[in-house]
């Protein structure tokens, strides 16, 4: 669906707004895990040469997080008849959406997807301008959607980088004007700490970010440092 365009506007020289709650926040670069070798891939400047090789530890990063995430969800027991008998198994019980915002987040999609086979899936353009000529202000720009419900259901968002978090909140927006979820959870490969303050603001308290690393800020243009670059120009090329 299309819905009406709006900006989200970050200045450099903005305090970051600090919420207290009970959000949690899961960094697996402070844990010993695989993700860690994909994730010092993407950062190498040689490796990022060949898209393909990036596109693919982008989804295996998601691949793993949603393996992380699905311990976390509501399970009931299901009998499922075999060739020679019956066996009773814990089975998630939970509606999921999973969302994405347009273009960079479709590897890392894919990777969520290729768990949770069964999920729903919502899709949101949402992408940074510069409404300075100095590029120390960034404007976020929205303007499509096309989601299922999400009432009553466990949403996923994920967006490689949440670097201002613009477009994290206007995705959040976006997607619970259609509905109250039931849990939500925010899924990114590397994050700024101003990001995660801003989306604090939008996701409800209970909510979980995940994080394969996060980094410790933004440069004057907004981009995370040391980071990886643009990751959606490392995956399909440059755009105009």
């Amino acid at each position: 669906m299309l819905f009406g365009s709006f900006f989200v506007t970050l200045s450099q020289n903005n305090p970051n707004n600090t919420i207290n709650n009970n959000m949690k926040v899961i960094n697996f670069s402070e844990q010993n895990t695989v993700i860690n070798q994909y994730l010092s891939e993407l950062r190498d400047r040689k490796y990022q040469q060949n898209r393909l090789l990036f596109r693919h530890n982008v989804k295996r990063i998601g691949t793993m997080m949603a393996y992380e995430l699905s311990k976390t969800l509501t399970y009931k027991s299901k009998t499922v008849t075999t060739p020679l008998g019956t066996i009773d198994m814990q089975l998630p019980k939970e509606d999921l959406v999973i969302a994405t915002v347009l273009r960079a987040g479709l590897p890392f999609h894919e990777g969520f997807l290729s768990v949770f086979d069964q999920a729903e899936n919502a899709f949101v353009s949402a992408y940074r301008m510069y409404t300075n000529r100095e590029h120390t202000e960034v404007g976020v720009h929205a303007e499509y959607m096309a989601t299922p419900s999400v009432k009553g259901k466990t949403l996923i968002i994920v967006d490689p980088m949440l670097a201002t978090g613009g477009s994290m909140a206007a995705a959040v927006e976006a997607l619970c004007s259609q509905g109250k979820p039931k849990a939500m959870h925010v899924a990114c490969v590397i994050a700024a700490p101003e990001g995660i303050e801003v989306v604090k603001e939008t996701l409800p308290e209970d909510a979980t970010v995940w994080c394969a690393a996060i980094d410790p800020g933004m440069n004057e243009h907004k981009y995370i440092v040391p980071g990886f670059g643009d990751c959606g120009d490392l995956c399909f090329g440059e755009k105009l």
